[in-house]
């Protein structure tokens, strides 16, 4: 067998690349699956966006390279809506960067400010992105419980100095995958001032800013002063506009934090397919319309889901952001047996909490993924589970 290098050995599994296999097999057997495990909608994106995407594709010039710098419309067009969305000013040419989604650009983001052995503060549990990028760097990823009487958010005391001495990297993400925990500006200013006090650089992975119910609208950091000099905020269209597979989304931050993320993805890649980000431009303009009818399609979801599951035994809370209901398994059984019984048992694939980290234990994830009367039936499905 070839040997394997040390920081590929470090990377745990990738969350639901079991269940995707075990799904595999009960749909091969005919099994009827309901699937809300990963974080993709039966929804369509705008008509606008697909139509976009065509018409930009019969130009022969967006089939050549993109490059890092893709089209100049896209950025100008990500800098107007950065600043009528959070009045945050941005340079589109100097502060923004394209990326072929943001799991990619905070994959590849610790290779341009960490060195081995170096380390960065991660929520636990959370996205396993912000985990594989800091491995593979031959960074120490320094789990972070998330935990509810911290209201799932990061204290900033309490650290060694040795770890202080050692710090690069801070990853956040409010609205939160999977805890749905939110994070005020208030809190946002503190982020700030931590990294700032410690030459740390904070990543807040900001997918689930439009994805927000009752009123609510979730902050950018970069909205805090100052926040430019230390930090990165990451975009995407994925959960917004339905665009999970087109791999398309944004940073923006200070010019020498861009332009230090832009040099490593020179050299792993040649930037996202220009035809898309002219759909993603496309999107971008009708946000103001297309935007709250989708999330009121969520928010439809979410109720039933809670109200569903509460009558299915469990004790859910109502969650204001994300496509995510965070349920805590009553009877004490391990996430991963309840989740692999789950799927074996009633053919629902829901992510197991400790797959998220080890401050997941005891819990699962759901995503709003399905219609109102699939999640009906899944919730009955999973109540069997808990049944004494």
């Amino acid at each position: 067998m070839i040997k394997k290098s040390a920081r590929f050995l470090r990377l745990p599994e990738y969350p639901l690349s079991d269940l995707s296999k075990a799904k595999r097999k009960l749909i091969s057997r005919g099994v009827d699956i309901i699937d809300l495990g990963a974080g993709d909608a039966n929804l369509s994106p705008p008509p606008e966006v697909i139509q976009a995407l065509a018409e930009a594709s019969e130009k022969t010039e967006m089939s050549r390279y993109g490059f890092q710098a893709g089209l100049s419309s896209f950025r100008e067009g990500v800098a107007g809506w950065m600043k009528k969305r959070f009045g945050v000013d941005l340079d589109p040419y100097q502060e923004i960067l394209p990326l072929l989604g943001s799991k990619e650009g905070i994959a590849k983001l610790p290779l341009a400010f960490m060195d081995p052995g170096e380390i960065a503060l991660i929520p636990d549990p959370g996205y396993q992105s912000y985990l594989g990028g800091v491995t593979l760097a031959g960074g120490n990823p320094l789990l972070v419980p998330l935990v509810e009487k911290h209201e799932f958010l990061i204290p900033f005391d309490g650290f060694k100095r040795e770890t202080l001495e050692k710090l690069r990297l801070l990853y956040m993400n409010y609205p939160n995958n999977p805890t749905t925990a939110l994070a005020s500006l208030d809190y946002l200013a503190d982020s700030v001032e931590f990294c700032r006090k410690t030459g740390t650089v904070l990543v807040h992975d900001n997918a689930y800013s439009e994805i927000a119910f009752d009123g609510y609208r979730p902050a950018s950091v970069l909205e805090v002063e100052g926040a430019k000099d230390v930090a990165l905020e990451f975009h995407s269209f994925s959960k917004t506009y339905n665009m999970t597979g087109w791999r398309l989304g944004w940073v923006a931050g200070g010019a020498d934090l861009i332009s230090a993320l832009t040099k490593v993805k020179t050299f792993m890649d040649t930037g996202s397919f220009m035809a898309v980000q002219y759909a993603g431009l496309a999107a971008l303009g009708v946000y103001d319309e297309w935007v709250p009818k989708n999330v009121a399609i969520f928010q439809n979801r979410r109720d039933t889901a809670v109200t569903s599951f509460n009558e299915a035994g469990f004790n859910v809370t109502t969650p204001r952001a994300t496509m995510y209901l965070w349920i805590q398994i009553p009877n004490q059984e391990s996430s991963v047996s309840f989740a692999k019984r789950a799927l074996e048992e009633e053919g629902v694939v829901v992510l197991p909490g400790a797959g998220l980290g080890s401050g997941g234990e005891g819990f699962f994830r759901i995503a709003l993924t399905v219609g109102n009367d699939l999640m009906k039936t899944a919730a009955k499905r999973l109540g069997r589970l808990i049944e004494t």
